[in-house]
């Protein structure tokens, strides 16, 4: 079984910046991609950032240059640097995870969701 568990939440005001955690835990061979999504309320879930195996990483292009992603493999824990932020950044931040159990094919896990809000 395998868990992801988000942290670094909170509200903050515009223009401020946040660390947001990702620590997986659980049988863990190898983790192939960790990923941040967001859901605001009443939208569908926004891809924001991803770091495949060999520290390729992905941005969704409306929020380069605003947020970076990183991974502390030792630690199985992916990590949400996101600055200058807008009250449009609201909203729930998940964790998602590819990783190999050895049981099985790679699944993918999410984590429970951390919520962000930008307010004055």
């Amino acid at each position: 079984q395998v868990q992801l568990m988000e942290s670094g939440g909170g509200l903050v005001q515009p223009g401020g910046s946040l660390r947001l955690s990702c620590a997986a835990s659980g049988s863990i061979v190898q983790i192939y991609t960790m990923a941040w999504y967001r859901q605001a309320p009443g939208k569908g879930r926004e891809f924001i950032a991803s770091d495949m195996i060999g520290d390729k990483l992905f941005y969704n292009p409306a929020l380069r240059g605003r947020v970076t992603i990183s991974r502390d493999n030792a630690k199985n824990t992916a990590f949400l640097q996101m600055n200058n932020l807008k009250p449009e950044d609201t909203a729930v931040y998940y964790c998602n995870a590819n990783i190999y159990t050895g049981s099985s094919d790679n699944l993918d896990y999410w984590g429970q969701g951390t919520q962000v809000t930008v307010s004055a």
